[in-house]
């Protein structure tokens, strides 16, 4: 099997003036990031950004109605650009208004736009709190060229029994979508992803929002640096960092993934984190004092 060409981007947010202007903007970057690779992974909630084009941006709830109101606008938007320019996408992820609910979720697009999905399974207090956004759907895998790969929204890869059931199902790349408007909540989901990577003995890649945009409520404060991590034990770098960015700098930045790597160091590692995984213990014992 050939190595996958990841391309991961941190993605400066703006307060574009139309959606065509989105659009303009989001084809553009596509289009660079396919020329350097295969599968190109985009943040979550990065299309909150179109909320400004629409009357009532600066408000948290008047924005995600907006954004929900344009959702088959935007995955048309998605789809053409997969298809336009040849490449795998994961433009990040859309609230999803249906059924009266609201849930985050991620399309994952094929270049001939056939598309499949994966929901945000476990919602921030700001999500549940401000937005009434609510659980989507359990943890699924993908099949691609590559092999399979899983997708973990933001939180989600915060939860190792999420991740390693993605793991167990075949997965050994996990896309990680996020946006974060601190430093505590950057550093949450990529320390996180690394501990996933090296516990599940796969890949995992994060793609954050980044930038300042006081014109929205939503996207207003953005932090965090694009990476691609790995196991750490033989073969692979000992921090596990196997690519990147700058903190706070836009751009992509690119990975070559071997899906071979990952098999050898699960049988012939110094340990094996994936072999060792323990099930669910039982409840602890309760010492009483004597």
């Amino acid at each position: 099997m050939t190595a996958l060409r990841l391309g991961v981007l941190a993605y400066e947010v703006t307060a574009p003036p139309t959606f065509e202007a989105f659009r303009e903007k989001f084809d553009a970057l596509v289009r660079e990031g396919a020329a350097g690779a295969d599968l190109l992974v985009m943040p979550e909630y990065a299309c909150m950004e179109v909320a400004a084009a629409f009357p009532g941006a600066g408000d948290v709830a008047a924005e995600l109605a907006a954004v929900c109101a344009q959702t088959e606008a935007l995955l048309g938007v998605f789809r053409a650009a997969a298809q336009r320019h040849g490449v795998w996408l994961l433009p990040g992820t859309l609230p999803w208004a249906e059924g009266g609910r609201v849930r985050n979720r991620a399309p994952l697009i094929s270049p001939d736009g056939v598309t499949k999905f994966q929901d945000k399974r476990v919602m921030t207090r700001f999500e549940a709190e401000k937005w009434g956004v609510q659980p989507g759907e359990n943890p699924s895998v993908f099949d691609t060229p590559w092999g399979r790969i899983g997708i973990a929204i933001c939180y989600d890869v915060e939860f190792p029994n999420l991740v390693h059931a993605q793991a167990k199902a075949g997965a050994w790349l996990i896309l990680t979508p996020s946006c974060t408007d601190s430093g505590h909540g950057f550093n949450r989901v990529g320390l996180s992803a690394r501990a996933r990577a090296l516990e599940n003995q796969c890949f995992v890649a994060v793609s954050p929002t980044v930038g300042l945009a006081p014109a929205l409520a939503t996207l207003d404060e953005n932090h965090g640096f694009a990476s691609v991590f790995g196991p750490v034990d033989r073969g692979f770098p000992e921090d596990g960092v196997l690519a990147r960015g700058e903190m706070d700098k836009p751009g992509w930045i690119f990975c070559a993934l071997e899906p071979a790597r990952l098999d050898a160091v699960r049988a012939d590692g110094a340990v094996r984190n994936f072999r060792d995984f323990p099930p669910d213990p039982p409840p602890p014992r309760c010492w009483e004092q004597a």
